[in-house]
C-alpha cells in the first residue's frame, strides 16, 4: 500500500517549498521526494478533503516582509497556484481546515494574530475576522508579548487558542464566521503552550509546553469551553540539561497513546493514557536527526514519520498498536528542512 504526504519546510538553504512523499508500507520504505509547490518557508500546512492546498507563505516586497497563505490545487502535479493570501509582516505559524464549516483558521506566532477565512468554491479565501492576543509570560522567549502557536477546532466546534506567549489555552465560541472570548485556562508561568489535542470521549485535552517541556492533562468542559488542569508530566529525562523544546503532539484514533517530539533531546516520547485520561511516559524514542519540529502518524496508524529540521532528513518508525512502541524502519531519508508532516 502506498499513502503519499506532504512535508513543509522552512526555505532558507536548499528547500524550495512544499514537497510530496510517498510511504510504501510493505517495504516500510520513505520513497520520491517530489516539490510540489513552491513557497517560502511554508512551515505548516492543510490540505482540504478537496485536494486544495493551504500552505504558509513569506515573501519580500518592496523590501519589505509579507506573509501569509498560498492557495493551490494538488489535483494537478506540480499544485496550480490559485491565490496568495499577503500582508505586510511575519508568515503564520500554523495553518487548518474546518471543512464543515469551510473555513480556514491560521495563528500568527509573530502578530499575536487569529485569522479567520471562507472558502470559495473554488478552495479561494476571504478574510471574516481577526483577534489579537496580548500579554506576555516571564520566561525570555515571551518577553516581547503574545506568540499564539495553534488555532484548532475543539470536539464540540469551539476554536481553542494556544498562546505559547502570554500562557494561555483561550477558547473562542464562533458565530457568522466570527470569533468571541468564552473561556481562557491560564498554564503555570514559563510553560509555553504550543499545541493540543482532544480525546472527545474522554473529554479531555493533551496540551504541550515548547519552553516547559512538559505536557498537562485537561478536562474540557463543552457546557463552557473551559479547561481545568489534571496533571502535568515531563516529556524528557530528568537529568537533561541541556535546551529542549517540546514541539509536535499526535494523538491515536482509539485515544491509547500520545505521542510528542522533543527539539533538543530529539526524540518522540510515548505516552500510555488510563480509562479516564491520565498519562504514563513509557518510552523516548531517538528521531536519528536534529531538531524534530514536526512528526505525524500515518492513515493507517501502523508507522509514524518525522522530519528533523537541523540535518535535513526523515525517519521512518512502525509503530505497535498493543504497546505503542515504535521501532525503526528507515533513517536518514534527506528532506530539506523538513518541519510539518501532512498525510493526504
Amino acid at each position: 500500500m502506498l499513502e503519499k504526504f506532504l512535508i513543509g519546510t522552512y526555505t532558507k538553504k536548499t528547500s524550495e517549498g512544499v514537497y510530496e512523499m510517498t510511504l510504501d508500507t510493505s517495504k516500510k520504505e520513505l520513497l520520491n521526494l517530489n516539490l510540489v509547490a513552491k513557497a517560502g518557508s511554508p512551515t505548516y500546512v492543510a490540505v482540504s478533503k478537496r485536494g486544495i492546498l493551504y500552505a504558509i507563505d513569506k515573501e519580500s516586497e518592496n523590501d519589505q516582509t509579507v506573509g501569509g497563505l498560498m492557495v493551490y490545487d494538488t489535483k494537478e502535479k506540480p499544485a496550480k497556484l490559485l491565490q496568495k493570501v499577503l500582508k505586510p509582516g511575519s508568515s503564520p505559524a500554523y495553518v487548518t481546515v474546518d471543512e464543515a464549516r469551510q473555513l480556514v483558521y491560521t495563528a500568527n506566532y509573530h502578530t499575536g494574530i487569529i485569522s479567520v477565512y471562507e472558502i470559495a468554491a473554488d478552495g479561494q479565501l476571504t478574510l471574516c475576522d481577526e483577534v489579537q492576543h496580548t500579554g506576555n509570560g516571564p520566561r525570555p522567549e515571551q518577553a516581547d508579548g503574545p506568540h499564539p502557536h495553534i488555532a484548532e477546532q475543539t470536539p464540540d466546534g469551539r476554536i481553542v487558542v494556544a498562546d505559547l506567549g502570554n500562557d494561555t489555552v483561550t477558547t473562542y465560541d464562533l458565530h457568522d464566521n466570527h470569533l468571541s472570548e468564552a473561556a481562557v485556562f491560564t498554564c503555570e508561568p514559563g510553560f509555553g503552550p504550543r499545541h493540543i489535542v482532544f480525546d472527545a470521549k474522554k473529554r479531555v485535552a493533551y496540551l504541550v509546553g515548547e519552553l516547559s517541556s512538559n505536557v498537562s492533562v485537561l478536562t474540557y468542559d463543552e457546557s463552557t469551553g473551559a479547561f481545568t488542569l489534571v496533571e502535568t508530566l515531563s516529556t524528557i529525562p530528568n537529568d537533561w540539561t541541556a535546551h529542549n523544546g517540546a514541539a509536535a503532539i499526535r494523538l491515536t484514533r482509539d485515544g491509547q497513546f500520545l505521542y510528542v517530539s522533543n527539539r533538543g533531546f530529539n526524540s518522540i516520547a510515548v505516552f500510555e493514557t488510563s480509562a479516564d485520561g491520565h498519562l504514563t511516559l513509557i518510552d523516548n524514542v531517538p528521531t536519528e536527526g536534529d531538531f524534530p519540529r514536526d512528526f505525524n502518524l500515518s492513515a493507517t496508524e501502523e508507522f509514524l514519520v518525522v522530519v528533523n529540521q537541523n540535518t535535513d532528513n526523515a525517519t521512518l518508525f512502525e509503530r505497535n498498536a498493543t504497546t505503542g512502541k515504535l521501532s525503526l524502519c528507515q533513517k536518514d531519508v534527506f528532506v530539506p528542512e523538513g518541519v510539518c508532516v501532512a498525510f493526504e
